[in-house]
């Protein structure tokens, strides 16, 4: 006969298996969120090191832990070289637990980037590029793209210049992925209002000199100066215009510019451009709020891709608390659900193709007379629904806006 046998458990067995259960499943859900951004060239002030800055205030404001573990930052400096911005996202992804990505400015590095988030299956969230093919051919079902792209920028400013008047067009473009993006979304807006395209130049990223281009354009006999590109570049080649008197002949058309660009140039020579932006710092309440703590911060107003960074970052770790995990899977599901309710936007859904889709605003950069206090520098002209600057998702050319049910 086998007698029954009482197992006694050992207290201090039981309390050590449940803290190493417990241990594994903190482990399994550590957050390490990656910022890979132009830290020192180009694009640095559009969003570089302020952009960290707007990350860690969201990291902070969450809470600074979740999921039982605290939240690491990793940033670095993709020099505006795709291979540099997909290498370090690969390193990450396999040496450092990365979990998340801000991809900042450059639509050549994202759409690399974007391969590896794809193939790391990492959240990867696009916030300065501008390109519209990372919802469109180059998507993915973990890309999210936030705050702008070249479709509600052509729609934006180059239906405001036409409507102005502004019926031939020259373009100045950065060559290379954004600048081609940028140059079509807007000449097919001119084209469908009614306006030409009398012609364009391709200007390598990162240049001093303007001239030759300027000239170009001057020779052309065209309108509307069609600036396709942005930071330093753009701030630069209006400069060169206004030098050179170009401003007064043709009128340039600011197809991507942010208000470190204004603030650089001064009221004097950038009044008058009209632009299209995803947020400004003066809209509202809510954006005054966060712009005078970032301010304090950083002795300068954010520009809309950092207040992006902090939206992007604050979206992510939300979707994470309600996953209960950082499986990529579960948390983009969780994305795809959620109604974006905060200081960047209070009506923004990311689409099934990625797409962050939210209103869009249309400025006018005010004449020196008209400001009224430091970096008082846009007037609001026109207010763009989401599906008005960004188009139908119907319309997208992502597989993914088609059958949803493959995320």
């Amino acid at each position: 006969m086998i007698k029954s046998v009482r197992i006694r458990t050992i207290p201090w067995l039981l309390a050590a298996a449940t803290f190493t259960a417990t241990a594994a499943h903190a482990a399994g859900n550590k957050v390490v969120i990656g910022d890979i951004d132009d830290m020192s060239g180009v694009y640095a002030d559009v969003i570089g090191p302020g952009g960290v800055e707007a990350a860690k205030m969201a990291i902070e404001d969450f809470g600074g832990s979740v999921l039982g573990n605290k939240i690491e930052l990793l940033t670095s400096d993709h020099q505006n070289k795709p291979d540099l911005g997909a290498q370090k996202f690969r390193e990450w992804a396999d040496r450092d637990g990365l979990t998340m990505v801000l991809g900042g400015s450059n639509t050549g590095v994202s759409i690399a980037m974007s391969t590896i988030a794809k193939e790391k299956k990492i959240p990867f969230f696009a916030v300065g590029a501008a390109g519209a093919s990372l919802t469109g051919k180059d998507c993915t079902p973990y890309s999210v793209h936030y705050v702008y792209d070249t479709t509600s920028l052509g729609n934006g400013t180059a239906t405001t210049m036409v409507k102005q008047g502004g019926k031939t067009w020259f373009f100045l473009t950065a060559d290379y992925a954004f600048g081609t993006q940028l140059q079509e979304a807007a000449a097919k807006v001119v084209e469908a209002n009614g306006g030409k395209v009398i012609g364009a130049v391709r200007v390598p990223l990162s240049t001093s000199d303007f001239s030759s281009y300027l000239l170009q354009a001057q020779n052309s006999g065209a309108q509307v100066l069609g600036l396709a590109n942005a930071g330093n570049d753009f701030t630069n080649s209006i400069k060169a215009a206004d030098e050179f008197g170009i401003a007064k002949t043709m009128k340039p058309a600011a197809l991507l510019a942010f208000i470190t660009d204004i603030h650089s140039l001064g009221l004097k020579t950038a009044q008058g451009l009209y632009l299209t932006t995803g947020w400004y710092w003066d809209l509202n309440d809510k954006t005054r709020a966060f712009a005078k703590r970032y301010f304090a911060k950083t002795q300068h107003e954010p520009t809309m891709n950092q207040a992006g960074y902090y939206s992007a970052t604050l979206t992510y770790l939300n979707a994470v608390k309600a996953a209960n995990s950082t499986d990529s899977d579960k948390v983009m599901a969780e994305l795809h659900k959620v109604k974006i309710d905060d200081m960047f936007t209070s009506n923004g859904k990311i689409r099934p193709d990625g797409l962050m889709e939210h209103e869009m605003y249309i400025m006018q950069v005010k004449k020196p007379e008209e400001s009224k206090y430091p970096w008082d520098y846009y007037k609001l002209v026109q207010t763009m629904s989401g599906e008005e600057a960004f188009g139908k998702l119907s319309d997208s050319a992502c597989p993914l806006a088609k059958n949803p049910a493959t995320h």
